[in-house]
């Protein structure tokens, strides 16, 4: 497996980052301080980040416009990675500049007892965005062929039968007017652990250590494994996976809101014509003292 493709100015991300479907995927051949398709340098890459942002906002603002009148498209982001890989921030340097009415965040735990009770898509589809939003999930029903498989908290036979469940329910959701944008935040071992020294440094970070993420860290092998088998086995043309090289910060955030902009280009979302005479309403308004 080839490490990222090297720039070439004709190509979208999305053909950049996206892994092929049905190929074998060997996360160790990926680059994790990689910047395919980007700017050149870090303060070109923050600038054109910047530009985008507002870009986004302003397609952002059509689709909800969109949803308002009947339109039932809406765009999923899913956020994927080891810890430290940046989803938090993320949703902070990209979507901050979005109409928080238009969308929905929702930042997946550990199931609550509630939770348990039901099928493992059952809380994912109550965190679905509405027609017109755009949702963001901060880990999502991958976790379940994740974390479930690396901690066996579930019979191996129960996690296998995960992967044809989740293709089906996605296949439904491209169905239904989702667009998914599925990404694969990609950080090296030795980029988490400087991100953890760095937490455990500042105390205003101590809030966002745990103890347990240097437990975690013993099982990096294991949760790489798994990982390449949810790349694997859940990939689609109507749900690719894109690996998002994160060691380099800006770079996350520069390719994740390029391919959000990609997408929401593509769908090209319409503000909804008036269903009220203009002319007459302006006449109105004009006479009132």
């Amino acid at each position: 497996m080839p490490k990222h493709p090297a720039r070439r100015r004709s190509a979208t991300l999305r053909e950049l980052l996206r892994l092929p479907p049905g190929e074998r995927v060997d996360l160790a051949a990926y680059d994790a301080r990689a910047t395919p398709g980007a700017p050149d340098g870090k303060q070109a890459a923050l600038a054109d980040t910047e530009r985008m942002g507002r870009r986004l906002a302003g397609l952002q603002e059509r689709l909800w416009a969109a949803g308002t009148a009947g339109d039932h498209r809406r765009v999923l982001l899913v956020l994927q990675g080891m810890d430290t890989s940046g989803k938090g921030g993320t949703v902070k340097h990209v979507i901050g500049q979005f109409n928080p009415s238009g969308c929905r965040i929702h930042a997946f735990k550990a199931p609550t007892e509630e939770e348990r009770e039901h099928d493992f898509l059952w809380r994912i589809r109550r965190a679905l965005p509405e027609p017109g939003e755009i949702g963001i999930f901060d880990r999502s029903h991958y976790e379940d062929v994740l974390i479930a498989r690396v901690r066996h908290l579930a019979p191996p036979a129960t996690i296998g039968s995960r992967y044809g469940l989740v293709n089906d329910f996605e296949r439904e959701l491209a169905e239904d007017g989702v667009t998914l944008v599925k990404c694969f935040l990609h950080i090296s071992y030795e980029e988490q652990k400087r991100r953890l020294l760095r937490r455990l440094d500042r105390p205003d970070k101590h809030w966002k250590f745990d103890p347990g993420d240097i437990d975690e860290r013993s099982l990096w092998p294991a949760y790489q494994e798994a990982y390449e088998l949810a790349l694997e086995r859940c990939a689609a043309p109507h749900a690719p996976w894109y690996v998002v090289p994160a060691d380099r910060k800006w770079y996350r955030n520069w390719a994740v809101s390029r391919l959000l902009l990609e997408h929401l280009r593509e769908l090209d979302p319409r503000y909804p014509e008036a269903d009220f005479d203009i002319a007459e309403s302006r006449e109105r308004l004009l006479k009132q003292e």
